[in-house]
């Protein structure tokens, strides 16, 4: 019997400490990229800031610097918002 309990709770241990915060961060990620609209500043997973001028079902086109270079990226690749290069990220 405290064998079996030992084992419920090690495995509640488990869905509190990785698998519920590893959910929620998931979560948070989708509605960041729900979110995006044109005019945003972003960064992307790679380090590459700039601001989106166009936005698709699951890509965006953002414009990264004065000489108007635009890259196109998967939605997925977006890894802040609201961010410009000069400030430290928390």
């Amino acid at each position: 019997m405290d064998f079996a309990l030992m084992i419920v709770l090690m495995f509640a241990m488990v869905y509190f400490l990785m698998i519920r915060p590893e959910n929620k961060r998931k979560k948070e990620a989708q509605n960041l990229r729900d979110s995006l609209k044109v005019g945003d500043v972003i960064t992307t997973i790679g380090g590459i800031v700039g601001t989106i001028c166009k936005v698709d079902e699951s890509t965006i086109v953002i414009e990264t610097s004065a000489d108007r270079v635009r890259i196109e990226f998967t939605k997925w690749a977006v890894s802040t918002k609201n961010v410009s290069a000069s400030e430290p990220v928390k």
